[in-house]
């Protein structure tokens, strides 16, 4: 088989092992919910799997369900729950007005019924009754978004911009109880960064917020400053939670997968949150000290990078990890790097990831693209497009992170 033939197969494995519908199933069965009302509360990409997941396992258990998910990820109806499709990564018109008929859903109920609240990637932009205009919200998330800020500092400026991020939706279903069951897309599994825990304490404190706005030099209005200097709930005692899957989970995955097919693998971190292009490099370095093993090998690592946006180019995190890793693999004996997010989509592209080997750097030369001015421009979904170097795999149904990987085949 191909280089990229096995690379195809790695991401299959891996998206796979990540889908929802056994962990969130795992994660339910044997809770009783009380004996009041169960309604359905799911947020993020993944959402629409998670709660047909719920669905099949409960049935007619739940009364009543709404979803939030990203534009194409609901795959139709569900039974007694209205699913809604909004905007990721920015919020929309759709985004305020789902959430506020999930906030409609759970203001009416009684300390015997139970919020069933399964919590995905994506939820901060697709879950938000923002305190704030949404000019003054959009402006700030573009730039939160092109700063190169990790997300936990995304979300840390998030939740206090919100009426149900940072714990505040848990306060709007009390006095009912909040059973959360989470798909965690954050390094380390932090409860209250994940989709800007909205039915977790907050563990940031109002100095960290405002010191994210001075380091990246963030343009916001006295209102903005004035929000950030406040601290949502520390304390939440209706909420019992599950972490139900993390990129780990991904790296297991690809790690079994990749010894199927003959190769040796290592699994170099689970915590990747370096600039993409670095560890593209950095990837590519470890191919080059490996070069002269006579025997396959597979460098896995799994994480979210961050991109500091200066180009008006197309592209993201995972794109330019591989276009990154172009360069120094290049010539190399049959070398391959390639990047993906596992919910089926990098950056606001189409593409999950990209694939590159050790002919891309000439296929790219002969086409007259250069890397660096890619990189540069942060165009690299053009040039991965070029060479066919594109990973597509539409939407997935789950989120837990990205997953870069570097094969070395003999």
């Amino acid at each position: 088989m191909s280089l990229r033939a096995d690379a195809q197969k790695i991401i299959n494995a891996a998206i796979t092992a990540a889908l929802p519908d056994t962990a969130v199933k795992k994660a339910i069965i044997g809770e009783e919910f009380g004996k009041g009302r169960l309604v359905l509360v799911a947020i993020g990409k993944a959402a629409w799997a998670m709660s047909k997941a719920a669905s099949e396992l409960l049935g007619d258990r739940i009364s009543d369900g709404v979803v939030i998910t990203k534009y194409g990820h609901s795959l139709g109806e569900l039974p007694k729950i209205r699913v809604f499709e909004a905007g990721h990564p920015m919020p929309d018109a759709n985004s305020f007005f789902a959430t506020e008929e999930a906030v409609k859903l759970v203001q009416s109920l009684a300390a015997e019924d139970t919020v069933l609240f399964l919590i995905s990637g994506g939820g901060s932009a697709l879950f938000e009754k923002p305190l704030v205009s949404d000019e003054v919200l959009k402006a700030l998330t573009e730039q939160l978004l092109v700063c190169g800020a990790s997300i936990t500092e995304i979300n840390t400026i998030r939740k206090r911009l919100s009426a149900v991020k940072g714990g505040k939706f848990a306060k709007l279903c009390e006095p009912a109880q909040v059973f959360s069951v989470v798909l965690s897309d954050v390094i380390g599994d932090p409860l209250d960064m994940i989709a800007s825990g909205p039915a977790y304490p907050d563990s940031s404190t109002s100095e960290e917020a405002l010191a994210i706005i001075r380091k990246y030099r963030l343009a916001v209005p006295r209102e903005v400053e004035q929000l950030l200097d406040t601290d949502p709930p520390a304390e939440l005692g209706n909420v019992k939670t599950k972490i139900t899957g993390s990129v780990r989970q991904l790296c297991i995955a690809a790690e079994k997968a990749c010894q199927e097919m003959g190769y040796k693998p290592m699994i170099l971190t689970a915590s990747l949150t370096c600039e993409a292009r670095e560890a593209g490099r950095f990837l590519a370095a470890v191919a080059q000290y490996h070069d002269h093993s006579d025997q396959s090998l597979a460098f896995i690592a799994g994480g979210e990078t961050v991109v500091h946006v200066k180009g008006k180019g197309k592209g993201g995190r995972n794109q330019e990890i591989a276009l990154a890793a172009a360069e120094g693999i290049s010539g190399l004996n049959q070398a391959a790097v390639f990047s993906f997010g596992s919910d089926g989509t990098d950056g606001p592209t189409d593409a999950a990831g990209g694939y590159v080997d050790n002919n891309t750097k000439q296929k790219l030369a002969e086409k007259g693209i250069s890397i660096f001015e890619a990189l540069e421009n942060n165009d690299s979904y053009h040039a991965l497009q070029a060479v066919d170097g594109l990973i597509m795999t539409g939407p997935t149904g789950t989120n837990v992170n990205d997953l870069s990987v570097l094969l070395i085949k003999r």
